[in-house]
């Protein structure tokens, strides 16, 4: 009797381990499913906009409106690409646009590089309250400040010219790029730069021979991130900018939003392009982005 008891209970044993597993098995099962599901649901809700922006950009414009709309466009046009690069006022916002972003990274690189190299190896008295001052700047609406600095580079005849947009965005970036580089550089052992100063290193030669060959992720990421505020600014480049040096995002709004009608698929083709240059620069530079952040997220 014992061992038939004995056998059912381990019969028993194992059935309620199998229904275990079974269950365990089929929970992670719908586990996985549901997280697939909302993966798929938040990617639809990031890349539907992108993708129906190509699609309104490759319509003909006697389509556009059309309902039902096709979501798989049946008739294909590349006009509307071509009207951009056949008009030599949109040209002359890109290459402004150019011009303004490469020199705000530019002007950002070098202004934050030396602050935060600064603020990260050397130790004196108001560094603290001074590295909390600058990040303070972040935290004032940079709208609010337009027309203080409207009114300043009115005073200092910079109105209508490159360089009123190119000090506002560079002086909006720094902030943000400083603390970016002081974290980088605080991960770069205090130990190599005092053998690079027995060895009779001047700062400056420690600085751009020694910290800033190690730390191209970072100036990578920090200059992509001034070289986006530059390109992607509204307000202010329709401000401070003069028709001549206006630049790309107020640009295409003047040039094909009108009061009475609005050249969508012109529109679209136009900001399509626009967006080249920036999903260019990440995908050759992912690699430097990754390891910059990845770097400098982590005190070592």
């Amino acid at each position: 009797m014992t061992s038939r008891r004995g056998g059912r209970n381990v019969i028993v044993t194992k059935t309620n381990e199998t229904s275990r597993m079974a269950t365990s098995v089929s929970q992670r099962f719908i586990n996985r499913m549901i997280l697939y599901i909302s993966l798929a649901v938040v990617a639809l809700f990031a890349f539907f906009p992108i993708y129906w922006m190509l699609v309104t950009s490759l319509t003909p414009a006697e389509y556009v409106f059309q309902f039902p709309p096709e979501f798989i466009p049946t008739q294909i046009t590349l006009d509307h690409y071509q009207g951009f690069f056949d008009n030599p006022e949109l040209l002359r916002y890109f290459r402004n646009s150019l011009l303004v972003a490469l020199s705000t990274a530019a002007g950002s690189l070098v202004v934050s590089s030396y602050a935060a190299y600064s603020f990260s190896k050397f130790r004196y008295i108001g560094r603290r309250p001074l590295m909390f001052l600058i990040l303070s700047a972040q935290m004032f609406p940079q709208a609010l400040l337009l027309i203080a600095l409207y009114l300043m580079f009115d005073d200092l005849g910079l109105l209508n010219s490159y360089w009123s947009m190119i000090l506002a965005f560079t002086t909006f970036t720094l902030p943000l790029c400083i603390w970016m580089l002081k974290s980088y550089f605080d991960t770069i052992p205090t130990d190599l730069i005092e053998a690079a100063k027995v060895d009779g290193a001047t700062q400056l030669q420690i600085i751009h021979r020694i910290l800033m060959p190690i730390a191209a992720p970072a100036l990578v990421s920090t200059g992509l991130f001034a070289f986006i505020r530059g390109w992607n600014d509204f307000i202010y480049a329709l401000t401070l900018a003069g028709p001549e040096k206006m630049t790309l995002p107020p640009g295409l709004v003047l040039h094909y939003i009108g009061e009475f009608q609005t050249s969508w698929p012109n529109l679209m083709a136009s900001s399509f392009i626009v967006s080249l240059p920036i999903v260019i620069a990440f995908v050759f530079m992912q690699r430097y982005i990754a390891a910059g952040i990845g770097a400098g997220a982590v005190k070592g």
